[in-house]
């Protein structure tokens, strides 16, 4: 079925509280969505952010992001007085994250809640805290351990912490009983907000498209608790560091400094780890985007301790041993795979041998030889979902800005415009025109914003991810352009019943 969606993350939610929460807004936008005839809403990793605030590095590929807790829902349930929190500066500006400020504010609001928590009297805590038995433990311990240590990385905490000795870590869950309990609480609260806002985005006949990184932080409590499905040595350092090589985007390649899967050992154990995180996701979102697909297929790695990425090797992934094993452990999922970059025969191999929709980004098609991959006329088939760009991308807008002439002129000729100006449209018009299953953009696009909007600038550290939109922005005269855009291309689906 045809459909399409918008792409924004729950951080871009506008409110007072200096970030989207999953409070009344997200409601808001989930509506706003459906007025526009959207079939998805597609977000970011929902993972608590870390140093640099990318929801790619994250503490825990399980646990939901404090941030996002609404604090008009905890008034509601009595865990909060209206005087906790609403006089409380959270940002500058309506239209920009700060997360320096954030850390500052918003554990200390958190804290006030868990004061008011009773535990005895809640039966829904008692089972969230028995169905996340495999997980929330460890976690919650991890972050009390953070706390404990004023923020420090777990691999600066002393040796019986850092090398996760049994007896010191029996002993760090009993002295930090309390803490550990307010750190459950967190992701209790954030569980429940979450699943509301689900069952009601769902409820409205959308599905919510959700991110995975293909690798964990090194200050993760995955790498703390299981050295042995990554390349780590007998002292936990890393031996070699994922990364990207050398193109025409970075001349020195893109340093992640993630550590790399020992794969042979996931295989022995029929790749238990990533099944378990592909159950999660799925179970969280409606349909996972998997970042960095070709990295399943062979994987660039850089020596540890290298200040950029010229140096370094290419490594086989799983391959399709990996979804070959997804599939008989958990059957059919809706996975989309990131392949993005430079894309090998047998990376292309491996995502048709997975069934897995592709990518198509449109600000990379216009190469005035007419040939490239991502023009539509050049899609192979429409198992595929055409984004206009994704959040590493420009805005539409900040694109245009960036061209060279030949490119504007081949793209203006393309898209049938004679302006400038008009591209912006013209880019999502091609996209829900597309033969693609599925089409996306970005809010930004729609709202024909500049460069100031961008998500994110690949291989910087500062000024990203804080891009949020004003509810003046999300208009119903904006809603009703999308949705006869969707109408005309034959994406609405049960929608336009």
């Amino acid at each position: 079925m045809r459909a399409s969606g918008i792409l924004m993350h729950i951080s871009s939610l506008p409110n007072d509280y200096g970030i989207g929460t999953m409070g009344r807004e997200a409601y808001d936008f989930a509506d706003f969505l459906k007025k526009a005839g959207q079939r998805y809403w597609q977000i970011l990793p929902i993972s608590p952010t870390s140093y640099g605030d990318s929801p790619y590095q994250s503490f825990s590929v399980n646990a939901g992001n404090p941030y996002f807790i609404d604090p008009d829902t905890l008034c509601k349930e009595g865990l909060l007085t209206k005087r906790d929190y609403k006089n409380i500066d959270f940002s500058g500006s309506r239209e920009c994250v700060d997360y320096g400020l954030l850390y500052e504010k918003v554990f200390g609001i958190l804290r006030k809640a868990f004061k008011r928590f009773k535990p005895e009297q809640d039966e829904e805590y008692g089972n969230f805290i028995k169905d996340t038995e495999d997980w929330l433990p460890d976690y919650a311990l991890f972050m009390a351990l953070k706390t404990a240590h004023g923020g420090k990385a777990w691999y600066e905490w002393e040796q019986p912490l850092r090398m996760y000795r049994k007896s010191a870590v029996n002993k760090a869950r009993k002295e930090y009983a309390d803490e550990i309990a307010f750190w459950s609480f967190v992701q209790y609260e954030y569980h429940k907000q979450w699943t509301a806002l689900k069952k009601y985005v769902n409820s409205l006949g959308i599905d919510i498209i959700g991110d995975i990184p293909i690798y964990v932080a090194y200050d993760s409590v995955e790498v703390w608790k299981d050295p042995q499905y990554f390349l780590l040595d007998e002292k936990k350092d890393p031996i070699d560091v994922a990364g990207c090589p050398p193109d025409v985007f970075a001349k020195k390649g893109q340093l992640w400094g993630n550590p790399l899967y020992r794969w042979d050992v996931m295989e022995q154990e029929d790749f238990r780890w990533w099944i378990n995180r592909i159950k999660s996701a799925t179970e969280t979102y409606d349909v996972v985007r998997i970042d960095h697909f070709r990295g399943f297929e062979s994987y660039y790695t850089i020596p540890y301790g290298m200040e950029d990425a010229v140096i370094g090797e290419w490594r086989k992934g799983p391959g399709m041993k990996l979804f070959k094993e997804v599939k008989k452990q958990l059957g059919k999922r809706r996975i989309i795979a990131e392949d993005l970059g430079f894309i090998t025969p047998q990376v292309a191999k491996l995502l048709k041998a997975s069934g897995f929709p592709g990518m198509k980004v449109l600000e990379f098609a216009f190469d005035p030889d007419g040939k490239s991959s991502y023009l539509p006329h050049n899609f192979a088939n429409a198992n595929n979902v055409c984004y206009t760009g994704t959040h590493d991308n420009e805005t539409a807008v900040g694109w245009v800005k960036s061209c060279s002439r030949r490119e504007l002129k081949f793209c203006r000729d393309y898209l049938g415009v004679k302006r400038n100006k008009e591209i912006p449209w013209g880019l999502i018009r091609l996209a829900w025109q597309s033969v693609s299953d599925t089409a996306i953009a970005q809010m930004q696009d729609f709202l024909e914003l500049d460069s100031s909007a961008r998500m994110n600038t690949p291989s910087t550290l500062g000024g990203n991810w804080q891009w949020r939109v004003t509810k003046e922005m999300l208009a119903d005269e904006l809603a009703e352009r999308i949705y006869e855009l969707t109408r005309i291309y034959d994406r609405l689906g049960d929608q336009g019943d």
